[in-house]
């Protein structure tokens, strides 16, 4: 009988934070508490970025559930979830703004935009207007460039429900960003929501077409311990194709079945089963099926030892996993443990890599009187 955690958290009222650094905010932290419920939320002054004040929300339940959250990249710096081994952090992060701060930090727990993966050579044409885009990923360009929305500071504005509480975060990317056209007012909600989910909503406009895909970028590890891989991680990936990428990690334009293949994951494997047999390891675009409900679910990632489990739910037409094959030890959590190759993995909901210069991918173009619109949930289940 799989027992579903149960997620109740109410705010009560928080001040509204914004990004322009008056100087003058309190430090420290704020809390709110329901006495009879035993939940709160906490925001604290974490640091400044470009003058700008930098907090970090911490969602608590009397369940034992909690989610820190900034508005720095919109980063999940933490998410701890119970299991049978007690409550755990299931996401790599850091405990200090320093650490996201740091040279080379792999996107941990971010918000990725304005084009989640990769653009071949940071290159594409739109309306027979040729567009040059910040190139930081060898020849390619990758996640929105040098400084992506993962390295910007957000507003932000606590969502006050009971039942389903969030956080709000909002940015204007201006015209010409990273090589991008137009000025992009990009939305995004998290909410825990009384279905036991982390709810992530995305909504943008603009006032030039431009591409767009945006994307959460948590790393999990199901262990709640960094120094234990994700090899014995069992994952189910509801795609019959996947797009077979070249060197650069481009895709070469085919969709290609995954029967027969270490790709497929229609059915349940071990992560580690056939790792092997894909060189560099995994770190593809999966072709999501089609369902009568837009809203769908597309995986489930599952650790039999703790019993944690993790269904991910989605609009997008496609899933980024990634099996953390380029992490080396470099950095290291607060607790000093080293995040080394597979200490944790990426379920990255989104629209296809280069899909600007692959006329025969789902559009990614974003054009002005239109509304981008997508929804991603993440199911929190203990077996």
């Amino acid at each position: 009988m799989k027992t579903l955690i149960l997620i109740s958290i109410m705010i009560l009222s928080l001040a509204a934070c914004n990004n322009g650094g008056s100087g003058n905010n309190k430090s420290g932290s704020e809390t709110t508490t329901d006495s009879t419920k035993g939940s709160s939320v906490r925001r604290e002054t974490w640091g400044t970025v470009d003058g700008k004040e930098v907090y970090l929300f911490t969602l608590t339940s009397q369940n034992g559930f909690e989610a820190k959250i900034s508005n720095y990249g919109g980063l999940i710096t933490s998410l701890k979830v119970p299991g049978r081994d007690g409550t755990a952090n299931i996401v790599l992060g850091f405990d200090s703004l320093k650490g996201y701060l740091q040279k080379d930090v792999p996107y941990f727990g971010a918000l990725i935009g304005r084009y989640g993966n990769r653009i071949a050579k940071g290159r594409f044409t739109l309306r027979d207007e040729a567009f040059t885009l910040a190139v930081n990923n060898g020849e390619n360009h990758l996640h929105g460039g040098l400084k992506g929305f993962d390295k910007v500071v957000w507003d932000a504005t606590p969502v006050e429900d009971a039942s389903n509480p969030g956080l709000e975060l909002k940015y204007l990317s201006k015209d010409g960003e990273e090589g991008y056209a137009g000025n992009l007012n990009v939305t995004v909600r998290y909410t825990l929501t009384a279905q036991n989910e982390l709810q992530v909503e995305y909504d943008a406009t603009t006032d030039k077409a431009t591409p767009v895909n945006l994307t959460q970028h948590s790393y999990f590890n199901l262990t709640g311990d960094p120094s234990k891989d994700i090899l014995e991680h069992t994952l189910t990936i509801n795609a019959d194709k996947y797009t077979p990428v070249d060197k650069g990690l481009i895709p070469t334009g085919e969709l290609k079945d995954v029967k027969g293949t270490p790709f497929d994951f229609t059915t349940p494997h071990k992560i580690g089963e056939r790792i092997a047999k894909v060189e560099g390891g995994y770190d593809h675009n999966w072709v999501l099926n089609k369902a009568t409900d837009p809203m769908r679910l597309v995986a489930t990632l599952a650790d039999s030892a703790s019993g944690r489990k993790i269904e991910v739910y989605t609009t997008e037409p496609g899933l980024q996993f990634y099996s953390g094959n380029f992490l080396d030890g470099t950095l290291a959590g607060s607790d000093g443990k080293p995040f080394n190759k597979h200490a944790g993995l990426c379920l990255e909901t989104q629209h296809f890599p280069n899909s600007p210069n692959q006329p025969s991918f789902p559009s990614t173009v974003l054009q002005p009187g239109d509304k981008y619109h997508t929804i991603t949930k993440y199911k929190l289940i203990t077996q």
